[in-house]
């Protein structure tokens, strides 16, 4: 039998066929990693629960030596705990902990009263637009970008210079991923350090003086990363879920319900994290099966999950009425994406509005030429549409 390559996902030209295939040696499978490392891959639901809920099933990159990832990924050693060290690389009680103190501050009625400000810039973005535009240069991009931006307290003067550094955390060129991961890190920093002498009405200021009563309180290291992974995940995930979405109401046949309904479908049908974080066996686990030995890296495919015919009725059909949709787009357990309410309110938001003030909506160019970005994240080149009616 010959290995999966997870790294044939970057540039698969059919990731949905390449997906799909992974399945092909069962739900528990040998595979290797970017840097040729042999990992096990998890590609069925049951078992990809069984290993996000199992504590045997290690998420703390500090307790495993099969795979450096900061290095594959191009990390330098200064900035990398900054960039790696996200809640979901911890493990009780440190993640609990951590969650506990940033959840203190990133509250479901922080977002909920994020609702009418969403709601204005997208009626922002959707006035004056040409007859054609791309969609992901003129809504889904800057949308979220300037959400997270207000709800974290980032300055509208900083977003194009911390924008262009993340964006090279993707680059191909080492160098630049370096520079862009230096350049991220030395902003938050300062950032913070202003927050800290001018404390305002926002995220930041509110994980900067967070403090349980005995005395707890992040560090200056787990709030630059906190910061940084909020930033940065709070827009990338949130641009490819709305473009996305566009994409498939524009090029599926679909029935159209409640469009919160519609949204956890195309998490589950298309969702922009496809990949979990890397777990690791802290001894030997049996799952599906298969025995797992002790110091094994595990990759859950949360895409192949979605897709298990095990789980949900006709998976490959995208169905906006499902109903019964417990899909892993957003993770599970307790590692479950803390910005998960704030993606759905938007995207929500989005949607209705969109498909309301052009309901003629159409793609600009044969669906053929539309194409994906290279990496483990599924996100769109680019999305020409068209009004329609000129409107």
């Amino acid at each position: 039998m010959t290995m999966t390559d997870i790294a044939e996902l970057l540039t698969a030209p059919d990731r949905d066929a390449f997906l799909t295939s992974l399945a092909k040696d069962g739900p528990i499978s040998r595979a290797t990693y970017l840097d040729g490392t042999p990992i096990w891959l998890v590609t069925g639901y049951p078992e990809s629960v069984a290993v996000l809920t199992d504590p045997r099933f290690s998420s703390d990159i500090a307790r495993q030596s099969k795979i450096d990832v900061a290095a594959v990924g191009g990390l330098p050693a200064d900035v990398a705990p900054y960039l790696m060290r996200t809640l979901g690389a911890y493990d009780p009680p440190d993640h609990t902990r951590l969650r506990r103190l940033v959840s203190r501050e990133f509250t479901a009625r922080r977002v909920e009263r994020l609702r009418p400000r969403i709601q204005q810039i997208v009626d922002e973005l959707l006035s004056g637009l040409p007859e054609e535009f791309d969609l992901i240069e003129h809504f889904a991009y800057p949308l979220p970008i300037q959400v997270i931006c207000e709800l974290l307290g980032v300055p509208a003067a900083d977003r194009d210079t911390w924008r262009a550094w993340a964006a090279e955390l993707g680059a191909p060129d080492l160098d630049r991923v370096a520079e862009g991961a230096r350049g991220l890190v030395g902003y938050m920093t300062g950032l913070i350090a202003g927050k800290r002498a001018v404390p305002a009405d926002d995220l930041l200021s509110g994980l900067v003086r967070v403090q349980e009563a005995d005395g707890d309180r992040l560090s200056d290291e787990e709030l630059i990363s906190m910061s940084i992974s909020i930033l940065v995940a709070g827009h990338e995930t949130t641009v490819s879920l709305i473009s996305q979405s566009v994409w498939l109401l524009l090029t599926r046949s679909y029935e159209l319900g409640e469009i919160s309904d519609a949204v956890e479908e195309f998490l589950r049908y298309s969702g922009p994290a496809e990949i979990a974080v890397m777990r690791y066996t802290l001894e030997p686990v049996e799952i599906g099966g298969v025995t797992i030995p002790a110091g094994e890296a595990v990759q859950v495919v949360y895409a192949a999950a979605n897709r298990d015919p095990r789980h949900f009725d006709h998976p490959d059909m995208l169905d906006l009425r499902r109903s019964d949709n417990a899909h892993l787009g957003f993770g599970h357990g307790i590692h479950y994406c803390l910005g998960a309410a704030l993606a759905r309110a938007e995207t929500q938001i989005a949607l209705t509005t969109l498909l309301d003030r052009f309901p003629g909506l159409a793609l600009a160019v044969p669906a053929a030429d539309i194409g994906w970005q290279p990496g483990l994240k599924r996100a769109l080149t680019s999305l020409p549409v068209r009004t329609a009616n000129g409107d």
